[in-house]
């Protein structure tokens, strides 16, 4: 089975306006076939931390949160891996539709076309299943039935393993955060100009790729 992480960095905010909206917004795709490396990646991170500063992360990293030095630890950690990275971007200046409307589904859109590539480069083996487990981005039980069924309601149309899907906190899966601090990297590189984090991962990134533009 292949499992694949998915994270998100920026926001579907749309009024650039305002200085807390994104210009870009970031989806990340970890896929591997053990997730047990990853595990032991993240653990290792915190043998360097204090009694303190464990307590204070609960148990999870969160990279917005973490100092450049934590984060990279962790992305070097995970370039020497047997893992596979995706990234979409979402540059909101480009958008003149009136799907900046449906925030809930233009993210899910975002996850399909990123499981799409993912069959399609061949990263996932078409006669494995597909576990994907995306970070809890809704409180609404509605919301999250909404995107399982759009994601498994495309997976029959799909070319490719039966997708069994997945929505966790962050704190449930050391993979999670692991594909936080990815998609995090590359957030920095597109909305900050700063490419340092993204360019650790570039042996293990099979596409990387706009959307809308």
């Amino acid at each position: 089975m292949t499992i694949v992480f998915l994270d998100e960095s920026g926001d579907l905010g749309f009024d650039l306006t305002k200085t807390a909206t994104s210009r870009f917004f970031v989806v990340a795709a970890l896929a591997c076939q053990d997730s047990k490396p990853i595990d032991r990646v993240v653990k290792k991170i915190f043998t360097g931390f204090t009694k303190t500063q464990i307590k204070s992360r609960h148990g999870m990293l969160h990279a917005s949160k973490e100092d450049r030095k934590t984060n990279e630890r962790l992305l070097r950690g995970l370039a020497i891996l047997d893992i596979s990275v995706i990234v979409i971007h979402l540059d909101k200046t480009r958008i003149y539709t009136p799907i900046e409307n449906e925030k809930h589904l233009l993210y899910n859109n975002i996850v399909n076309i990123l499981l799409d590539r993912l069959v399609g480069l061949r990263v996932v083996p078409v006669d494995q299943p597909l576990q994907a487990i995306a970070s809890q981005r809704e409180t609404s039980s509605i919301l999250n039935q909404n995107f399982r069924s759009y994601i498994t309601l495309n997976d029959k149309q799909r070319i490719g393993p039966q997708t069994e899907v997945t929505i966790a906190p962050p704190s449930t899966f050391k993979g999670l955060q692991a594909a936080d601090c990815i998609s995090w990297s590359f957030f920095q590189k597109y909305e900050h100009g700063d490419p340092f984090f993204a360019d650790l991962l570039v042996k293990r990134v099979v596409e990387e790729r706009s959307i809308y533009g």
